[in-house]
């Protein structure tokens, strides 16, 4: 019997490093080299500051490098920036390669002006009329952000979830419509199993609740979503600022 070995994956970022200095207005770019990663895999970029996840970068197919990255304009300056980048899908599931960047410097003269003055102005500060959100932006002070929108034709869905990077501890939570369904689970490669019914009247949030960092942060956590028609694989990313959701509709 022939036994196939899988190549052990592995990702480096080249730029940016420790003498580099990101300017908010001018956008921003990446270089990085892998090893055992097809050129059609992808590979998923955040910028942390101080190990929390501030902005997702982007993802881009292996080539190397990805240019013309805009930077978020309320980011502050500081010198305290990393890049983390992971490997998506990978062949040896047991083995997803992450990397992230030494500490390298970021400027926003323009955002910490305006933050001056609004920290030293007089007080007064003229508010616009914010319509509500159609979906929920936030939960427990936790910033959600939405990945994609899915759609399955019955409302019965299967759910298995586990560790999309190498097992360091991370234990999440996964919320629909802001009810647990998923309670403070330790990742693993082995998947947890659950079966939930979605509400056909609206559009369902399920969401990713990061209850620690692990040892490489953000959580990242491989999703398999299906009705026995349908089956959509996710990739859900979330720190102790932030969550990343899908949006779950029933097909009319």
């Amino acid at each position: 019997m022939v036994y196939q070995t899988i190549e052990k994956s592995a990702i480096e970022i080249l730029h940016p490093n420790k003498s580099t200095v990101w300017t908010i207005s001018e956008p921003a770019s990446i270089a990085w080299k892998t090893s055992n990663i097809d050129s059609k895999k992808s590979i998923r970029f955040f910028l942390a500051r101080d190990d929390m996840v501030v902005q997702e970068l982007g993802t881009f197919k292996n080539t190397f490098t990805a240019d013309g990255i805009n930077l978020a304009k309320n980011i502050s300056s500081g010198d305290t920036y990393q890049v983390v980048g992971i490997e998506l899908f990978p062949d040896n599931k047991y083995q997803v390669a992450k990397f992230a960047t030494p500490y390298f410097s970021i400027r926003n003269e323009e955002g910490d002006a305006r933050r001056n003055a609004s920290k030293y102005g007089n007080g007064q500060q003229n508010i616009a009329e914010i319509a509500e959100p159609p979906h929920r932006q936030s939960f427990e002070g936790r910033k959600i952000s939405y990945t994609k929108e899915l759609v399955f034709e019955d409302e019965k869905i299967s759910i298995d979830i586990w560790d999309h990077g190498r097992q360091d501890n991370d234990i999440v939570s996964i919320y629909l419509n802001g009810e647990t369904i998923i309670s403070k689970h330790l990742l693993t490669y082995r998947k947890k199993h659950i079966t939930i019914r979605l509400d056909p009247s609206k559009s369902n949030d399920l969401f990713l609740y990061a209850h620690n960092l692990g040892k490489v942060p953000p959580n990242t956590v491989s999703i398999k979503i299906t009705d026995g028609k349908t089956t959509e694989d996710i990739v859900l990313n979330s720190d102790l600022k932030s969550c990343e959701a899908v949006l779950i509709k029933i097909k009319k």
